[in-house]
């Protein structure tokens, strides 16, 4: 009879609330352990010339791209830098090997031109012993805007994929199979907070950001038993000409601060948000409920949209 009573009526809902407690409990402290385990300790020596003597960085010049250049420079790395603008190439260059006493090289490649520029590069790597590629270059729309609504839309489509999409796979063609032979390497993709979920007014970008994410953790699941680690990066917003924002705050980083977390999850997440806040915003927003998280999304680019088409009236 006290059986019955435990499982029946008032003490049914009594064991469901307390596991109910338990598992939010858990999940907290995972959470938390997790957390400290990532940003606190991380692995600062995970990537460094123990790889290979060179990094190879796209979109190299500006933004999370020159920071992660830094970064490598500073670990003691020689970095071949691969961007569209010479003159940047070399000022950002020459900055590398006066401040980190470092071996560089340069690329001229517009990842826009799918033709011959895949070839010009593989030449332009030859020889190298490649510890680590960052695929970093991207580019995103001017302004969210509904999709059928984006100025010359065919070339919008034709750039975002073959800058934020092809040019991961392709570079990924070129490095990976000097890695396997080593057996040791690593390659850093750069996906995007917009590529977590379906991000709408910036449907394509979005799209092509989940591809990456997508690529990458397929790819390590692939190659990581053979040594080579494959990582989807996807930050929130940084300090940096393409988001436009010009403020440091809780939630964004200088580019600088945001790689230097973001390098130290390398071998301990496939999937990185590669900052402590940015990590903390993924994780609200894989909790609320789908309708309220898309409400939020649209409300905040349609707000945006607004802005910016007032701008361009005023102009």
């Amino acid at each position: 009879m006290e059986a019955a009573g435990v499982f029946s009526g008032s003490g049914l809902f009594y064991w469901l609330g307390l596991l109910t407690v338990a598992y939010f409990v858990w999940r907290v402290l995972y959470h938390a352990v997790n957390g400290v385990r990532l940003w606190v300790l991380g692995d600062a020596h995970a990537v460094g010339p123990h790889l290979g003597a060179w990094a190879v960085i796209t979109g190299a010049t500006d933004g999370i791209g020159k920071a992660y250049t830094e970064e490598l420079a500073r670990r003691g790395m020689k970095v071949a830098l691969i961007s569209r603008s010479q003159e940047k190439l070399d000022q950002v260059a020459s900055e590398i090997r006066e401040k980190f006493k470092v071996e560089t090289k340069t690329i001229v490649a517009d990842f826009e031109d799918q033709g011959t520029v895949y070839d010009k590069i593989k030449e332009g790597l030859e020889g190298l012993e490649i510890g680590i590629l960052v695929n970093n270059v991207g580019v995103s729309y001017t302004y969210p805007e509904y999709f059928l609504e984006i100025t010359d839309l065919d070339k919008v489509i034709d750039r975002l994929i073959n800058i934020n999409v092809l040019s991961v796979c392709r570079m990924t063609r070129l490095v990976l199979p000097r890695m396997l032979e080593r057996s040791k390497g690593v390659i850093v993709n750069m996906s995007s907070f917009a590529g977590h979920k379906p991000f709408p007014f910036v449907t394509l970008y979005s799209a092509t950001k989940a591809f990456v994410d997508f690529f990458s953790r397929g790819l390590s699941a692939e190659y990581k038993k053979h040594g080579v680690i494959v990582q989807s990066v996807q930050p929130y917003l940084v300090k940096t000409k393409m988001s436009r924002i010009r403020k440091v705050s809780f939630l964004v980083p200088t580019p600088e601060t945001y790689v230097k977390y973001a390098l130290n999850t390398v071998g301990l997440e496939s999937q990185t948000s590669g900052y402590p806040s940015h990590s903390l915003l993924a994780w609200v927003s894989t909790n609320l409920p789908k309708w309220y998280r898309t409400k939020l999304m649209v409300d905040m680019c349609l707000k945006a949209r607004a802005h910016n088409l007032r701008k361009l009236k005023e102009n």
